[in-house]
């Protein structure tokens, strides 16, 4: 659950806390309004279903439920699912075919960041029957494990720059006149004592090598030092997987379109989830996104670390009667055992 930020004045009575529990599970499980006689059996309250109806006048008043026609049932509104969330929804484990597949998962992926990062937003995106969102390590979180440097032609060099997220950079350079095998070898010798454990990207300016006394040498890690210096401006990168499952929650084209373009804004998404996490959520509901796209739509975000330290982040989006326990209990496995992965290498 969310941190409580119930007012005491909104503190519902226990009668009134079943009967939008009721309310809530039954709209998640099937999208179509709830009636009074359907609540009176699910609440598990031994009242007549006109007190049931009473209440969820009440409830409608006070702004926890919406009756979209006069004679049809009850729906949650934001304020109704953000009381479920903080107030009525209890610890939610995913069940064990679920949990077999997040570990087989994690147990055999391989290969470069990138892959491991879009795979995992397709794995998150099969778990919740949701559109995923991974958000890459911050470049500030990542560090050098290892570099080499390669000779590929004799005027050309590769750099390979592998990162403690298990992510691999590259990066050529083109020379001017060839080098020799002794001269690659003692600028990777440099670049080898330089750069280990030293943040993986810099915004500013690169550690100082030791000259080595050989100007063609002393250009070569130049160069590759420069290699790992980045914009300020420069957002992570945003994996997105299940695009297809937008299409099958909203009735509405229009909806659909909005969403799927707001996917492809990278900065807006990586924006939208820090805040969410800034502000000690774990779930954001319809206008609380502040994203008016998003205003038919729920988020659900958590970090991830690695080696300890926050790294990226991952999250779903899906409708506002999306299953918020499965929901979170899937993000929230799939964001350790990334993270452990990660760390593993």
């Amino acid at each position: 659950m969310d941190a409580a930020r119930i007012p005491d004045n909104e503190q519902l009575s226990d009668r009134k806390e079943a009967i939008l529990q009721a309310v809530v599970e039954e709209y998640m499980s099937t999208a179509r309004p709830v009636g009074s006689g359907l609540v009176a059996d699910q609440s598990g309250l031994s009242v007549s279903s006109a007190t049931v109806r009473k209440e969820l006048s009440a409830l409608e008043d006070e702004g926890f439920l919406h009756q979209p026609h006069t004679s049809a049932g009850r729906v949650p509104t934001d304020k109704g699912y953000r009381y479920f969330i903080d107030a009525l929804m209890g610890p939610s484990t995913l069940d064990s075919t679920v949990n077999q597949r997040i570990n087989e998962f994690f147990s055999h992926t391989h290969g470069e960041l990138e892959r491991i990062l879009t795979e995992t937003s397709r794995l998150l995106s099969g778990v919740t029957g949701s559109a995923a969102l991974v958000v890459a390590p911050r470049v500030d979180s990542t560090t050098v494990k290892a570099v080499q440097l390669v000779s590929l032609e004799p005027n050309l060099l590769l750099l390979v720059v592998v990162l403690s997220t298990g992510g691999i950079e590259r990066c050529t350079f083109e020379l001017a006149t060839p080098m020799t095998v002794e001269q690659v070898e003692r600028a990777q010798a440099i670049l080898s004592e330089t750069l280990p454990g030293t943040t993986a990207h810099r915004t500013q300016s690169s550690p100082p090598a030791p000259a080595s006394g050989d100007s063609a040498v002393d250009a070569v890690v130049a160069d590759s030092l420069a290699s790992l210096i980045i914009d300020d401006d420069d957002a992570p990168q945003v994996h997105v997987g299940g695009r297809s499952n937008v299409a099958g929650v909203f009735n509405e084209t229009a909806k659909v379109a909005q969403v799927l373009q707001l996917f492809e804004r990278q900065l807006l998404v990586v924006s939208l989830i820090r805040d969410v996490l800034d502000r000690g959520l774990r779930v954001a509901i319809g206008a609380e996104t502040g994203v008016q796209n998003l205003n038919e739509c729920s988020i659900v975000v958590a970090p991830y670390a690695v080696d300890g330290t926050e790294a990226g982040s991952i999250g779903v989006v899906g409708p506002t009667h999306m299953n918020y326990p499965q929901a979170m209990a899937a993000v929230a496995v799939i964001s350790n055992q990334l993270g452990e992965h990660l760390t593993r290498g």
